[in-house]
């Protein structure tokens, strides 16, 4: 990239922290967000186990943010309060990024911020809520519905909240969508339409409807390990049967690097180059040979070679083909430098948050890189590899410089993004 792009904010809500604070002692702890899903007679079915927020309240949440201008908490509230959930903690996510980046005391242009928001279906619960409320009296339907069952309804929220006037729009990529709202806000910085872009990874709140569809299409575990939640997510383990359900929403602040220095702000971690390649396939099933391309261009363009690669932060969503497929798209991109790659998934402990994966397992990826650790992949037992550098059951202490995410989606969508740290002389 010509123009270097740094992160300066991060925030988060899911099921293993409701900040960031909170997020990297779950991962170090290896603390896990999988429990039983409480279910009720509109949602009872075969898929009992998920990572779920639990006993979330965003009226208890936003006094946190404490330190933000007064107006900015107060639109928040005004926006938010009575919004769905997905909205409600894209904006809690949004909020504590943009405290992290000290844009409220070292501001930028408002006509110089986007927005971009990974969102592809994240109102389906809303959806089936309102039908089954008014599906007999669709006259009674509030006229709320219409602005709040659209996905952009996250981009005008954030906007309103932070008064931003940039470019914004919501990009969907199904697991990939997350870190293609990561490279589509990167190349606004790059084409200097925007100095600062607000990116959100948004969270999904599934319907039963569409938890049944995973499971029958075969994508969803929990079979086997139905009465033990505990042991359900286990990604490249042989046991492995398919992903968990996670919630969780994401936020970064993309910057440029001359912006951020201007505002005198340090970048936690600098976006060194990522890519987004195509396999030619509507289906679910992965493609060895896409998700090497995609680590290899995305490697060529951050000007990486495979032994300067500390770690990976694997898409690993559990699926027994997924998981054996990247096994070897990651060999074969690495080479005789395979046995010395840390390799985790931080779905193992998030459990799959869908469309938000890649922003949230970003963050993972530069919490790690900061505190110098990789955390663990739980219930891994039986790798089925044993070349690849898997962590173990416990964090390790491990110096990361250079990290790589990858996200795959269903219809042949593959992605990956690298990250660095920052030198001493940097911003």
């Amino acid at each position: 990239m010509s123009e270097k792009i740094v992160i300066t904010g991060m925030g988060v809500v899911c099921s293993i922290g409701g900040s960031i604070e909170e997020l990297r002692a779950a991962l170090e702890a290896g603390r896990s967000g999988v429990g039983f899903i409480q279910q009720d007679s509109a949602s009872a079915g075969p898929v009992n186990i998920g990572a779920m927020l639990k006993d979330f309240s965003f009226e208890q949440r936003l006094p946190a943010l404490a330190g933000l201008p007064p107006p900015v908490l107060e639109r928040a509230r005004r926006s938010a309060q009575r919004a769905p959930l997905p909205i409600q903690c894209s904006v809690l996510g949004a909020l504590q990024a943009w405290k992290e980046a000290r844009l409220g005391e070292a501001p930028i242009d408002p006509e110089r911020i986007g927005v971009v928001v990974a969102a592809e279906g994240s109102m389906q619960r809303f959806h089936f809520d309102a039908f089954a409320k008014y599906g007999k009296g669709p006259e009674y339907l509030s006229p709320r519905y219409v602005l709040h069952g659209l996905e952009t309804d996250h981009v005008g929220t954030l906007s309103e909240v932070l008064q931003l006037h940039g470019e914004g729009f919501t990009v969907g990529g199904a697991s990939a969508s997350g870190n293609v709202a990561i490279l589509k806000a990167a190349q606004l910085l790059q084409l200097g339409l925007l100095d600062a872009c607000v990116v959100v990874g948004a969270l999904c709140d599934l319907s039963p409807v569409a938890l049944q569809g995973f499971f029958n299409v075969g994508a969803m575990g929990g079979r086997r390990f139905r009465d033990s939640p505990e042991l359900a997510c286990r990604p490249f383990d042989q046991e492995h049967e398919g992903f968990i359900y996670g919630q969780g929403s994401g936020c970064l602040i993309l910057e440029t690097a001359g912006s951020a220095k201007g505002r005198g702000v340090p970048g936690k971690a600098e976006l060194l180059g990522g890519a987004l390649r195509l396999d030619g396939n509507r289906l679910a099933d992965p493609n060895e040979a896409g998700e090497i391309r995609v680590m290899q261009q995305c490697m060529a363009r951050a000007n990486l070679r495979p032994e300067q690669v500390d770690y990976i932060n694997a898409h690993g969503s559990a699926s027994p083909l997924g998981d054996k497929t990247e096994v070897r798209a990651i060999r074969a991109v690495l080479g005789d430098q395979t046995p010395r790659v840390w390799i985790n998934s931080t779905k193992g402990l998030t459990g799959h948050c869908l469309f938000s994966a890649g922003v949230i397992e970003a963050i993972a990826c530069v919490t790690q890189m900061e505190h110098g650790f990789v955390h663990p992949n739980l219930n891994l037992r039986q790798p089925i590899d044993t070349v690849c550098r898997f962590s173990g059951p416990v964090a390790e202490r491990v110096r990361i410089q250079v990290a790589l995410s990858n996200s795959f989606g269903f219809g042949g969508i593959n992605s990956c993004i690298a990250f660095g740290t920052r030198g001493p002389g940097d911003v």
